[in-house]
């Protein structure tokens, strides 16, 4: 079995709600990464054998066949074919597992993992709203499964108050991590650590969207301590969970023939390829089971990890795993999260291993390990070896 190696990934910064990148049409903006990621790696784009796209809200602009009409709006010939999944918030990172395990079984030699989401323009629950609307069946869960489960549905936000009376997290917990995300996504963008990573995005209006949109500068413990919280009584607010975003990001990954055959550069090597699944009800804790699987596979131990990518999807999530994992908590996140920088969905997976994978290179470290809570009680965890 041949080995899975990443030559490059990039990202586009995060657009608020309703923000800079709401104007753009969610194909536009996925083809604007992958035209940056081509145009970096100096590849020929006739030798692309798939692209694989993960797409959460797979309704209006980001429906019928997205993957296709992502490649379709950019630089790669119309011979090359795409295909959309969705693993809830880890469908871009599933993409990219997707595209490592078809390198490294030999069917395919190049393969682009992207992920896509436009949340102003196509908004979460809406290809379901838009169904119950227009008077279809719309509720996803069975009767069987609600009976089994003792649920009317699956909610994250009750998922993540779950998870922090689990793990005994008060508001403030939550408050004071929430605020160390902005003030290290502010240093990151003070200091310029995203330039390599992030795709400038041309606007309609001709300008260019190359910052980080959601990153409160002036954010202070008494602002997001002054945020209500989402249910009476409860710890999670809109301050000490993920941000609403628009964002594309990309990974290529190709085999060791393609790096030998055409010349490339490999900027890491994929080690580790992990999938679980537990209680769909808390639904965010399974990064913690994920992460342990992974280790075990690989025959890493938790202290040869030098960086760490967990979702902030709520600020319970990456306090639980730091809670239940004897982790460095500097090593966690270390460039802020989703709390300040954002939460496409289905692009978060791509865009945190871009992140990842440029902040080892810079630091000149080895081990990068990311992971993702998802929707039904998933999760993956990815794990890299960076090359200087």
């Amino acid at each position: 079995m041949t080995g899975a190696y990443i030559v490059e990934a990039l990202r586009s910064a995060g657009g608020r709600r309703n923000g800079k990148l709401s104007q753009t049409h969610a194909a536009d903006l996925g083809a604007d990464v992958i035209n940056a990621l081509l145009e970096r790696s100096q590849i020929d784009p006739n030798i692309v054998d798939d692209v694989i796209v993960g797409c959460v809200t797979q309704g209006g602009e980001q429906a019928f066949s997205f993957a296709r009409n992502v490649i379709l709006a950019s630089n790669l010939p119309q011979h090359i074919p795409g295909v959309t999944i969705d693993r809830q918030c880890g469908s871009s990172q599933q993409a990219m597992q997707f595209a490592a395990q078809a390198v490294m079984s030999g069917t395919q030699d190049i393969v682009i993992a992207a992920g896509v989401e436009s949340m102003s323009r196509v908004p979460m629950f809406s290809n379901i709203q838009l169904a119950a609307q227009a008077g279809l069946a719309a509720d996803p869960l069975s009767e069987r499964i609600k009976k089994r489960f003792g649920v009317n549905a699956f909610s994250q936000f009750h998922g993540a108050e779950l998870l922090a009376q689990k793990y005994a997290l008060t508001r403030d917990d939550l408050d004071q991590y929430a605020l160390k995300s902005h003030q290290r996504a502010q240093q990151a963008i003070e200091q310029q650590l995203f330039e390599h990573e992030i795709v400038p995005i041309q606007l309609p209006d001709g300008t260019w969207h190359r910052q980080d949109e959601g990153v409160r500068f002036n954010a202070t413990l008494e602002s997001v301590a002054n945020v209500k919280p989402l249910q009476e009584d409860g710890v999670i607010s809109a301050a000490n969970a993920s941000q609403i975003c628009d964002g594309a990001s990309a990974v290529l990954i190709v085999s060791e023939r393609a790096l030998k055959a055409y010349g490339l550069t490999p900027k890491a090597r994929i080690i580790n390829l992990t999938i679980t699944a537990g209680d769909p009800v808390i639904m965010l804790e399974e990064p913690i089971t994920a992460t342990k699987t992974a280790l075990k596979k690989s025959g890493l131990a938790l202290q040869d990890i030098d960086l760490f990518e967990v979702n902030e999807a709520f600020a319970s999530v990456p306090l639980a795993w730091l809670k239940a994992l004897d982790v460095e908590p500097e090593k966690v996140n270390k460039y802020g999260g989703a709390i300040a920088l954002g939460h496409p969905l289905g692009a978060s997976g791509t865009k945190l291993m871009s992140t990842l994978l440029h902040g080892l290179q810079r630091e000149g470290k080895r081990y990068g390990l990311q992971t993702m809570c998802e929707g039904g009680g998933m999760a993956n965890v990815t794990i890299i070896e960076a090359y200087a």
